[in-house]
């Protein structure tokens, strides 16, 4: 045992490790967020898809490669340079948009917090909560039948594709203009995410509870099944009663007041406030503290 030991230990001490300073870390640190920030990219864009289908000609490529089919690797070493500019042309929304938000965040104030007082993170405002109880209550008073769906955590993308894309921010208006009566629109559940409405008539899945009531149609099965599959609240405004019911972990929460659904809604909102001011504040008493000890 002791000559494994030894064997182990000066195997380990012939290994030239090499040097860390504090610029390799940095390096380290920058590259690993960069490519977090590609990684999130890909995942949550139509890029994903197109990625998939490179990979596809990659793998071709590679089996080419293994198998020396020339003809084939020389056609590709001959078009390299136009594959990497249509793979640019194919990429210019994503790259697009994703340069934009990378110009959009401020680095400096998110390591640093000096001018900023209070970051609010939150999934949405304040605004988007008075339009939807505002919406929901016009339309129970008239008995429109409403199905909004306001997304969370867990993406709905594969319900999305289902409907019809809207893309437009949340309004009262339009959700009223969605669900009026003989209207394109209107039949089929609305998907919110953000502040944004992303589109409209999707199809959702009817829950096989059978502890719902029997009184209850498609539409109140409709929210709670997605409320079963995914973490996301579900408004139902019924047509029959006009009654406002809200759907979440697969349970129905019928008759709501306006004060129990902006509650409902306040809780999915998700808003937490950082407050930045503590290392800003102790410069400052620090800076008075110095111009008393030279008075």
């Amino acid at each position: 045992m002791r000559d494994i030991i030894s064997l182990i230990v000066g195997y380990v001490t012939k290994i030239n490790l090499p040097g860390l300073g504090v610029i390799d870390v940095i390096e380290i640190a920058l590259i690993s967020f960069f490519v977090y920030q590609f990684m999130a990219w890909i995942k949550f864009s139509r890029a994903y898809t197109l990625l998939r289908g490179i990979l596809v000609v990659l793998g071709f490529i590679l089996v080419a490669y293994v198998l020396k089919m020339n003809t084939i690797l020389w056609i590709v070493q001959n078009l390299a340079n136009v594959l990497l500019i249509a793979v640019c042309v194919v990429f210019q929304p994503e790259l697009r948009k994703a340069l934009e938000q990378l110009g959009e965040q401020r680095f400096v104030s998110a390591f640093f917090p000096l001018d900023a007082g209070r970051e609010v993170t939150e999934r949405f405002t304040d605004k988007t909560i008075n339009e939807l109880v505002k919406a929901c209550f016009d339309m129970a008073e008239v008995k429109t039948g409403a199905l909004i769906v306001i997304e969370k955590e867990v993406h709905l993308n594969e319900y999305i594709r289902t409907g019809i894309n809207i893309d437009a921010i949340l309004t009262s208006q339009l959700l009223i203009n969605i669900f009026e009566h003989n209207t394109p629109l209107h039949d089929g559940a609305v998907i919110v995410r953000g502040n944004r409405v992303v589109a409209a008539t999707c199809y959702l899945p009817l829950s096989d509870n059978m502890e719902l009531s029997k009184q209850l149609g498609t539409r109140h099965r409709a929210g709670v099944g997605i409320s079963e599959v995914s973490d996301s609240l579900t408004i139902i405004v019924s047509e029959e009663t006009g009654q406002v019911s809200v759907a979440l972990g697969g349970r129905l929460t019928r008759s709501l007041t306006a004060p129990q659904l902006r509650e409902a809604l306040v809780e999915a909102q998700n808003k937490k406030v950082k407050d930045n001011r503590r290392l800003r504040q102790l410069l400052k008493g620090r800076k008075k503290h110095e111009e008393k000890t030279h008075k």
